[in-house]
């Protein structure tokens, strides 16, 4: 699956493709809410995976959790992380905000 699939693609005036500003939905929390204790070879990817079957989601984690270092896919290692479970939420708030 190609990240920018979705993404709406522009011209300039003389031609050249660019891809819109991708943009992300706030993710409030919920009772609903699971947390793990992050261990060594967690990566956001594979939670995606894991706990959505879509390693492509790891952006809902990342938002989910600001705390965590944005420049890796890599959680610190023994801190709590939170997992949103309302997922089809998330991924519809995102189409809206981004069509």
């Amino acid at each position: 699956m190609n990240r920018y699939q979705d993404i709406q693609q522009l011209k300039t005036n003389r031609g050249k493709r660019y891809y819109t500003t991708t943009r992300y939905p706030d993710i409030p929390l919920s009772d609903d809410d699971l947390y793990i204790i992050t261990m060594r070879g967690d990566r956001l990817d594979n939670l995606a995976y894991q706990f959505y079957g879509d390693s492509t989601l790891w952006w809902v984690l990342q938002i989910a959790n600001p705390n965590i270092n944005k420049d890796s896919l890599y959680p610190n290692l023994g801190v709590q992380f939170r997992i949103p479970t309302d997922i089809n939420a998330i991924l519809d708030e995102y189409e809206r905000i981004n069509s």
